[in-house]
Order: structure tokens, then sequence, then C-alpha cells
């Protein structure tokens, strides 16, 4: 009978205590950076937007600058300003370059930096 128990614990499989501790501090930590990237990448998606909307109505430097910051402030863009454009002309087109950063504090001293760079096409 002994022989029996010992051999339908060899069988068993699952996570142990440990285990399911160590997932759960994981899915915890995905969760967390991820709950906190989204908006990151919501407010580039509306950057592109504004920008590609600049660089379309737009035919001056000081045109472009003033459509983005009111499409900015319309769509709540925080990292970015009208004056941090780069704005360039490509034959007949208006070209509009944005480059910026955003950071996401982990823990301590350890960030997560999210580089972005963009111009119109």
């Amino acid at each position: 009978m002994h022989v029996y128990r010992t051999a339908s614990r060899a069988r068993q499989r699952g996570l142990s205590f440990i285990g399911v501790i160590f997932i759960g501090l994981i899915a915890v930590a995905a969760f967390a950076i991820g709950g906190q990237s989204i908006p990151i990448f919501l407010e580039y998606q509306a950057i592109q937007k504004a920008a590609a909307k600049a660089a379309k109505e737009g035919s001056t430097v000081p045109d472009v600058r003033s459509i983005f910051d009111k499409a900015a402030a319309i769509d709540d863009i925080s990292s970015i300003q009208g004056k941090d454009l780069e704005v360039t002309k490509r034959g007949d087109k208006v070209v509009v370059s944005f480059k910026y950063s955003r950071e996401i504090a982990l823990a301590g001293p350890a960030y997560l930096v999210y580089r972005f760079e963009e111009s119109t096409k």
C-alpha cells in the first residue's frame, strides 16, 4: 500500500505554492506596467493624428504649429507642443517631424523609457 501512495504522488502535476506566488507576481507586474503604458501609446497615436492634420492643413511653419497646438488641446496631449515640431517642405508637401520620450518609474532607480520618433509622409 505504501508503494501505491508514492507512485500516485510521482504522477501528480501542478504548481507548488512558490510557483503560484511567482506567477502571480509576474502577472501583477505585467498588468501594472501595461496599465501605465496604454495611455502613453494612446497619446502617441493622438500626436501622430495631430501632426498629420497639421501637415495637411498648414502651409507655413507658424500655421502648422498653431494647428497642432489646437489639436493637442482637444486631444489632451501633454508630452509635446507645437514648438517642439520640426517642420520642413519636401517639394510641395509640408513634412512634420517630432521626437520625444516618456518614462515610467518602476522601482527605485529603474525606469522604463519609451522613445518616439516619427515624421508625416
